[in-house]
């Protein structure tokens, strides 16, 4: 923090540690579909980034698919897929088609494989109308879906969703829970998801874990979460504003 005197001649620096998580424990097992909620700050985006090998821990131990995100980082990309509701792994400029190309390329993926994963997510997702379209025009449901589809062309057997239906309107969330929880179901892929939007939870998980100020204040069922209550929003609230 930075501290002026009233004349604005002189200040002074003070440092303040901050911990963006802390004394934080869970396991996900394969074929789980868990929620992870928290309020903003809360440490969800830090914890994703830990697992994707982004930021390394200053304490304690990561594991994902049995690998060490920080130190196997390329080895931890080809077994998870990450899709970030308010950033695009896609490029922007160039045609949605265009795209999966450079992620099959970029991943490795044998074209046959390929052929064949990218016409079953063309199919399951609707994205043939505008596979032609420059990302950047695209809307934000129909780049949502573009997004989903790059993160599972090279099979991963962890799909890793920060707000994937954020600024989306009813049909195309309904369209992409949908999807989601048949690519659970059907394919047995893990799947973590944070968001605010409780339907998501609600209509999706059948684990919800709520973080606040970087510990763990809930892990269990959702039907424990409620615990009779009526509204998932009343009890979530008061788990945000107890800690």
């Amino acid at each position: 923090m930075i501290e002026l005197d009233r004349a604005g001649r002189s200040f002074k620096v003070r440092r303040e540690v901050v911990h963006a998580v802390r004394e934080l424990s869970f396991t996900v097992g394969a074929g789980e579909f868990v929620g992870y909620l928290g309020p903003n700050g809360a440490g969800k985006s830090t914890t994703i980034k830990m697992l994707c090998g982004i930021l390394t821990p200053t304490s304690g131990r990561v594991r994902v698919a049995g690998l060490d995100p920080s130190r196997k980082r390329i080895k931890v990309a080809r077994r998870i897929g990450v899709v970030f509701g308010q950033r695009t792994t896609l490029w922007w400029d160039l045609p949605l088609k265009d795209s999966f190309e450079l992620v099959r390329l970029l991943y490795k993926v044998d074209r046959k494989a390929f052929r064949e994963r990218l016409d079953e997510l063309i199919d399951t997702l609707d994205l043939s109308g505008f596979l032609r379209t420059p990302v950047r025009q695209l809307s934000l449901g129909q780049r949502m879906r573009g997004d989903l589809t790059a993160a599972l062309l090279h099979a991963p057997e962890v799909l890793v969703l920060d707000e994937p239906t954020i600024g989306l309107d009813v049909v195309s969330k309904n369209s992409i829970r949908d999807f989601l929880r048949r690519l659970n179901a059907e394919r047995g892929t893990t799947v973590l998801l944070t968001t605010h939007d409780l339907d998501d939870i609600e209509r999706l998980c059948r684990r919800v874990m709520v973080i606040d100020r970087g510990a763990l204040a809930f892990d269990g069922t959702l039907d424990d979460l409620l615990a009779g209550e009526s509204s998932l929003e009343e009890v979530v609230t008061r788990l945000y504003t107890a800690q």
